[in-house]
């Protein structure tokens, strides 16, 4: 693996998140009753076994899965 970092800002825009996106994510992951505890459980296992490369990487699929799938 490279030791190089994936950058996170900067470059041409793919994605575009707005605010109010953002907001209801952090809501979801920090105060909603049942979201907030799976989704802390997932965040806690990947820092503790993942790089930061790894994590952006699992980020930005994710995202990109979910702009090309249908709903869940």
């Amino acid at each position: 693996m490279s030791g190089q970092t994936i950058p996170l800002t900067g470059g041409e825009s793919v994605y575009c998140i707005n605010e109010s996106q953002l907001a209801e994510a952090m809501r979801l992951a920090n105060d909603d009753p049942e979201s907030a505890k799976k989704i802390q459980a997932v965040i806690g296992k990947l820092e503790n076994e993942m790089t930061r490369n790894e994590m952006a990487a699992i980020a930005f699929v994710l995202i990109d899965r979910l702009l090309n799938t249908t709903n869940k």
